[in-house]
């Protein structure tokens, strides 16, 4: 059995014009996962730019592992239409994160993340430190569809007695 290294909080804000796939809009949620965990947020009726602002915490066992984003679009009748993916990369929240930095400004950004071919960012993220936590920021650009965007927001959360990083 893996020991568990740490929990990942996500925070997941809002969708950015994302694809239409009713007649007029589309009925999203979003799902993220981890090998086999699994965690999803309600959905956002007849809205291509839903507001979610729901809190997800998955346990991290395995940071080789990747965090996956999908957006769906809920069905009734019939299996739920793809609307993207993203793959959330944790590491440079993660690197700062053990760096063991405290009593910082609220607000004093510690690292930018700019968008490469290997992620899925779609403007420089912001690693911050805010109420004595360290934060990340970050606009997710979703793949294998037309359009679409995602906000989330990270933050690591240590667990006492736990492998950590």
């Amino acid at each position: 059995m893996e020991e568990l290294v740490g929990l990942m909080r996500i925070r997941v804000k809002r969708g950015i014009n994302l694809a239409r796939r009713d007649t007029l809009s589309s009925d999203p949620f979003v799902v993220i996962t981890m090998g086999s965990h699994r965690l999803k947020t309600r959905t956002v009726a007849n809205n291509c730019n839903p507001e979610w602002n729901e809190e997800l915490t998955i346990a991290i066992k395995n940071l080789n592992k990747p965090v996956n984003l999908m957006v769906y679009d809920r069905d009734t009748f019939t299996a739920h239409d793809k609307m993207g993916d993203a793959q959330i990369d944790i590491m440079p929240l993660l690197d700062v994160h053990s760096l063991g930095l405290q009593e910082l400004k609220d607000g004093t950004v510690i690292k930018k993340v700019f968008p490469t071919g290997d992620n899925c960012l779609s403007d420089e993220s912001r690693i911050i430190f805010n109420n004595g936590k360290i934060l990340q920021d970050m606009i997710l650009v979703l793949r294998n569809v037309e359009c679409g965007k995602v906000e989330i927001q990270l933050e690591w959360i240590e667990i006492p007695g736990g492998k950590g990083l």
